[in-house]
């Protein structure tokens, strides 16, 4: 095999090419021992024959369960009772098969297995099971038969993602509304998908979509791969919200949790035919110490069979646009990653990478690019392997970008172990554009894990208390002004120092000030936590609604202006003790002055003779500044001393205060 590109291009990794190599092979070698000629789409089509299905005027059903000795289907049509002419036969290679007559089920009836093996049995939803609902009194789940009469007839069918910069806007249908319950696909369809399209984001990141026995998991215990989750609606309603979306111009990810799946025996996939290595590795391999969870064997061709059809089965069925990839650095590593640093690339390349995930990978984002080559796909990875997110004929892993983790953990970080008096702004350019240059990123001012209980949002950390008090407009207050001003100023250099993607979690771009906290046994399964206070966004009175103005415009900007597909970020100008910060991208000039208390007049920064004109500033009063700053003029360069190779460019920057200056010639 030939030196990847990705190798070629970076000479630190020279060291390492016969790893990356031999681990390139070892993926094309276990894909050609899986596939056996067939491509990858063709190989990906489990969910087309497992599961539930009508054939030839009849029901079939068949599942995967070697281990078992028997399996009944019981449901509301048998009384839930074992009966022969339910029983599933056994066809060989451990799969099951059961043929019924159409009156022997109707759309709507509850239903799962009751499967046998050696020494017990226990009821299982069938792991290929495309709708699964839980019973309000006894909070049992069951799969159940969904064959409605009317199929959902798309109205935008040919939809193709944009290649454009992703613009994400992260959410989650449960908790998208104000009311204290768990809202719907419709709700967020009405009433959420309109904000967003007028905040001008173009992508949507769907959270908790497979269905999870416990809301409050997030959605991240996953137990139904198949089964969009029944709590928020049915899967047409789900259709609908995308097909809304897309006729929006929207396009719509989910999460996709590959990297484990709960334990839960009668709802999940744990011991689901009597064993825990049916689909999870078995001992200490299989069980993740830190999240509860059942770890995937992705060496066995028939979890590999498993997964990528899931993959398959959500971008044609509900016409996803791709996925982010949730644990990925979790997956990649035998110790998950768990407490280490991954400070040299010797961390990278050694025993301690697994490689049957490393090839699964591969597979996938093959398989995502073929079924759909303008899909997305992201990876959340924190170890910053490299070739992650480098193409598949580079030699890479083949995700489209990775998230950048470090970047909403330095932020953080900062304002919780430093005055913004003392914001070294070299430091902050270096934190905010460090990554490959070979590689793309989603980069974010906050994830939604920093608004989880136990932990405070951006504009919670900067405002505190104050944000119970004192924001309404008429109420003058110092924590409140600041925290305004740099919310505004961390999220303006975030997204103009992306690198390839912006991310947004929803309620973030107003300053939500409410954390997130899901109904569980400590708050007594309260919802009080798990909404979202949209009125606080439309109450003109307040000012929440001067920060989701300037979201908005920035987001409108970048858009227009295609600012983070310029690939280049270039550093102009930084002063430690003045604070100020300025760098270029393409034609757009970004100036930022951190300083808490000084304003400077004519700041000159050095540059070819140019011409610039204010495009969007944080000081305006319509984003709760002081409008300081004249954007009707034309600022242009001047020669000093006479000398026309020394040209400067006279600005005025109030404190705290950030501006971006298009070129004009």
């Amino acid at each position: 095999m030939k030196l990847p590109n990705f190798v070629k291009k970076d000479s630190y990794l020279e060291p390492f090419a016969s790893t990356i190599i031999r681990r390139l092979q070892m993926s094309g070698e276990k894909e050609n021992e899986i596939l056996i000629g067939q491509s990858l789409a063709e190989f990906a089509q489990g969910h087309k024959w497992y599961g539930l299905h009508h054939e030839n005027k009849e029901w079939v059903i068949r599942d995967w369960a070697p281990n078992a000795t028997a399996i009944y289907l019981v449901g509301q049509f048998n009384n839930w009772q074992e009966m022969p002419e339910y029983a599933l036969n056994s066809i060989g290679s451990g799969n099951w098969e059961l043929k019924l007559s159409p009156d022997k089920m109707a759309h709507g009836d509850l239903f799962a297995f009751s499967v046998h093996w050696k020494g017990g049995h226990g009821k299982r939803i069938p792991a290929w099971a495309n709708r699964v609902v839980q019973d309000d009194h006894t909070k049992m789940f069951n799969a159940q038969v969904w064959a409605p009469k009317q199929t959902y007839q798309w109205k935008k069918a040919s939809y193709k993602r944009k290649k454009e910069a992703p613009l994400i806007y992260e959410g989650h249908i449960g908790m998208a509304g104000e009311n204290e319950r768990v809202h719907t696909y419709n709700e967020f369809r009405t009433n959420i998908l309109p904000r967003i399209h007028r905040a001008g984001y173009n992508t949507i990141q769907l959270m908790a979509i497979p269905e999870h026995p416990y809301y409050g998991s997030f959605g991240y215990h996953v137990s139904s791969f198949f089964a969009p989750s029944s709590r928020f609606g049915t899967p047409e309603e789900l259709k609908e919200l995308v097909d809304e979306a897309h006729g929006l111009g929207i396009s719509v990810i989910i999460d996709l949790v590959h990297s484990h799946a709960v334990k839960n025996e009668n709802e999940g996939l744990g011991k689901y035919d009597g064993t825990r290595w049916q689909f999870f590795h078995e001992g200490g391999k299989g069980e993740h110490p830190a999240w509860d969870s059942y770890c995937f064997n992705y060496g066995k061709p028939e979890v590999i069979h498993f997964l990528l059809s899931n993959i398959r089965y959500w971008l044609e069925e509900f016409k996803f646009d791709g996925f982010r990839f949730d644990g990925v650095t979790s997956m990649l590593y035998f110790d998950h990653g768990l407490g280490k640093a991954f400070t040299c690339y010797d961390d990278y390349f050694n025993d301690g990478l697994d490689q049957e995930a490393f090839s699964y990978f591969i597979m996938a984002n093959r398989l995502i690019h073929e079924i759909n080559p303008n899909a997305l796909s992201i990876a959340e990875e924190m170890s910053g392997l490299p070739g992650l997110a480098t193409p598949l004929k580079d030699g890479g892993i083949g995700f489209d970008y990775r998230m950048a983790m470090g970047v909403p953990d330095f932020w953080i970080k900062l304002i919780k172990e430093v005055s913004d008096e003392k914001w070294d702004v070299g430091y902050i350019f270096h934190e905010l554009t460090s990554k490959r240059l070979d590689e793309k990123v989603v980069s974010y001012a906050e994830s939604h894990d920093q608004a989880l209980v136990g932990d405070k949002t951006i504009i919670f950390r900067l405002i505190d208390k104050e944000m119970y008090f004192s924001m309404r407009k008429d109420q003058p207050n110092l924590a409140v002004e600041r925290g305004i001003a740099l919310h505004k100023m961390i999220r303006l250099a975030t997204i103009s120092c992306a690198g390839g993607a912006y991310l947004n979690f929803m309620g973030n771009e107003f300053g939500h000030p409410e954390w997130i906290d899901f109904p569980r046994e400590g708050n007594n399964w309260s919802y009080a936590h798990a909404r979202r206070l949209w009125s606080l966004q439309d109450n003109t009175d307040l000012k929440y609604g001067w920060l989701s103005d300037f979201d908005r415009e920035m987001i409108t900007l970048v858009k227009n202006a295609k600012l983070i597909e310029v690939p280049e970020v270039k550093w102009i100008y930084d002063h430690k003790d003045n604070q100020i910060l300025v760098f270029s991208r393409g034609k757009h000039l970004l100036v930022f002055n951190f300083n808490p208390t000084r304003s400077f007049v004519d700041y000159g920064l050095q540059m070819k003779p140019s011409k610039f004109k204010i495009v969007l500033n944080t000081d305006e009063y319509r984003f709760g500044g002081q409008n300081r700053i004249d954007t009707s003029l034309v600022y242009s360069t001047i020669p000093e001393g006479g000398n026309v190779n020394q040209n400067y460019l006279r600005l005025y920057m109030p404190a705290r205060t950030a501006m971006v200056l298009e070129k004009q010639n």
